[in-house]
């Protein structure tokens, strides 16, 4: 057995209960088989043990009341997984499926991602089982207040500093900094995702989904092919998808597909910029749900169906895929269908949306495959640039953010692709990206020594 195939099997054993976390770390673990004989340093340093085992993990509760006078609980999470490359940086989840698996699983690839950005982050993740959709505003203040009168304790700006996530938009983000600031007595710019008024970054809500299409389009060009005249499906129906329609849009491609957790729409006239400005109307502040974008404009509505069952169902012919929504939305037998229907690209824009089997397919089928911690970095790039705007108590202007993220995108798929060059995998960027992230971690640790 390999000293990689030796680091999964303990992980197994140890962590049976967190199959998020041990898919997560099987898919980096085994591409970085190649850099084992190449760095005897690394594994003397047992760098591949080390770097799976978080620095510490936090768990806390969550005491709150609702509108009803009820006192409510629920359980607040912290990973902070790796700080080797500068403070911890990660998103909060708010959603009922968080758990300590899916909080390490999101702070394990965060390490690698925050790692391609170049810029000094670290990776964590948090969050919480508590779920926003049909609390009043009332409640989610209290318990976002609730929450950080604990996490307030870990965090810092050369220390933690978290964003936004699943459940955790603007209003959150608000209502979090705003509470932090009242504890600490200190405008320490230790949340990233503001709003413009208190020192958020313009092109922050915009930049997973405009850095997914930018890193498709490297992609593509790799082939002589670009994003104009493409067809594409995007999941989802949050700030993810609604910006890369809206990039999908400037760049002359048509999307033709979004969803939610009730279903799906198909509007193979395509979604252009009037009807998106009704998608961010309608889940950004009327919070609806996407069956009301069939009523109005008349197109098909798919109830308890994700865009990748619709795809395989009705045979729908796409070029581009854009999944967007959540962990693990697409499996064996719709990756094939896309394939059938003629994808020839995916750029992630949620994280690990693809299952390994998914994952298969597209790379045994020559798609071009762009992993989330490499296609959705966009989002952890600008959080970067908040925070460098913040510390030096400026701002920049909207296209100086959109070409920072746009050049680094493109740095992102340069590096990914010469590592997998390098490494004996050309083309595949599930390789490149695992390899270029972990180097730049591991020679960090080897440098500090056994801490």
């Amino acid at each position: 057995m390999s000293l990689i195939q030796d680091v999964i099997a303990r992980l197994r054993e140890k962590d049976a209960d967190q199959p998020e976390f041990l898919q997560a770390a099987h898919e980096v673990l085994t591409s970085l088989e190649p850099t084992v004989k190449k760095h005897p340093d690394f594994v003397k340093a047992k760098i591949y043990d080390r770097i799976v085992v978080p620095d510490r993990a936090v768990l806390f509760r969550v005491p709150w009341v609702d509108d009803s006078g009820e006192v409510q609980i629920n359980r607040g999470f912290r990973i902070q997984f790796n700080n080797a490359i500068g403070p911890y940086k990660g998103g909060l989840r708010f959603h009922p499926s968080v758990n300590l698996g899916i909080i390490k699983f999101l702070g394990f690839e965060q390490i690698f991602k925050n790692s391609l950005t170049t810029l000094p982050m670290g990776g964590a993740k948090g969050g919480s089982d508590f779920d926003p959709k049909g609390k009043s505003d009332n409640e989610v203040m209290h318990f976002c207040q609730a929450f950080m009168r604990e996490l307030f304790r870990h965090i810092g700006p050369n220390t933690d500093v978290p964003a936004g996530d699943i459940g955790v938009g603007g209003r959150e983000i608000g209502y979090l900094y705003g509470y932090y600031l009242k504890i600490v007595n200190a405008n320490n710019s230790v949340l990233t995702g503001k709003g413009l008024e208190y020192g958020g970054s313009l092109i922050r809500p915009e930049a997973t989904g405009y850095g997914a299409v930018y890193f498709a389009a490297e992609m593509l060009a790799t082939r002589g092919l670009e994003v104009a005249g493409k067809v594409a499906a995007v999941s989802g129906s949050g700030n993810v998808a609604q910006y890369t329609i809206e990039k999908l849009n400037q760049m002359g491609a048509k999307a033709i597909t979004v969803s939610d957790s009730n279903g799906t729409i198909v509007d193979e006239a395509g979604i252009d910029d009037e009807k998106l400005q009704f998608i961010l109307q309608l889940k950004n502040f009327r919070r609806g749900r996407i069956s009301e974008y069939a009523e109005k404009y008349q197109v098909p509505y798919y109830a308890n169906k994700s865009v990748w069952d619709v795809i395989r169902e009705q045979n729908l012919k796409i070029d581009l895929a854009f999944p967007s929504a959540h962990e693990n939305e697409i499996d064996k037998a719709n990756a094939e269908a896309a394939v059938r229907n003629g994808c020839m690209c995916v750029s992630e824009g949620a994280n690990m949306p693809s299952d390994l089997d998914a994952i298969d397919v597209w790379l045994n089928n020559n798609v071009l495959y762009g992993p989330g911690k490499a296609a959705n970095a966009g989002g952890v790039a600008v959080s970067g640039l908040e925070m460098s705007q913040n510390a030096m108590r400026m701002s920049w202007s909207r296209e100086e953010v959109d070409q920072k993220l746009r050049v680094i995108m493109k740095n992102i798929h340069q590096s990914a692709l010469e590592a997998s060059q390098a490494y004996g995998a050309p083309g595949n960027y599930v390789v490149g990206a695992n390899i270029a992230g972990f180097l730049k971690v591991a020679k960090s640790m080897l440098a500090y020594g056994i801490v």
